[in-house]
């Protein structure tokens, strides 16, 4: 972060090795093993990385405008289709680069934001209405997104008996 405080680099410590902890579980997984599920309403596994990776996106580049090198650009072209819900779904490898760029992505953000720019907002639409969200309100939703679609991915590769090394 641009003016360093002890409390928000100790949560973005923990939200990164949470991330290492989703990428790690993802990494070495057959594609049978991310097609897995809790029950055949909810997200495959793998839907579940791919959706984790399509929010940190859909936030941070589209809501908030953050701009994006070549090897996004190039990850975000291969797997355009694949942002869908509903459609095939990459391979792990394919998910944990996606889960190591939007990393990249957010992280090279939050060093460079200042307590100012975190407090400014950008428009989006909730329930039909207009509101304004600050990119403090998009961090904390993302990082909560992160830690309850990573429960799932933990819970359901557990159910199936695949070891995924998730904090307890």
């Amino acid at each position: 972060m641009a003016e360093d405080n002890f409390t928000l680099t100790t949560y973005y410590t923990i939200w990164k090795e949470y991330q290492e902890h989703i990428k790690g579980a993802i990494a070495p997984l057959t594609a049978e093993q991310l097609a897995l599920r809790a029950t055949p309403h909810l997200r495959s596994v793998g839907e579940n990385a791919m959706h984790i990776i399509g929010a940190r996106i859909g936030w941070f580049i589209i809501t908030l405008g953050e701009e994006f090198g070549e090897e996004m650009s190039a990850y975000l072209k291969r797997n355009e289709v694949a942002l869908r819900q509903g459609t095939p779904i990459p391979t792990a490898a394919e998910l944990a680069q996606g889960l190591d760029l939007t990393w990249q992505l957010m992280a090279d953000c939050l060093a460079r934001w200042s307590p100012a720019d975190m407090q400014q907002t950008f428009p989006d639409e909730m329930d039909g209405k207009q509101v304004y969200l600050s990119r403090a309100w998009v961090v904390g939703h993302v990082m909560e997104h992160d830690m309850h679609h990573g429960g799932e991915l933990s819970l359901t590769l557990g159910m199936h008996g695949v070891p995924a090394d998730f904090p307890g």
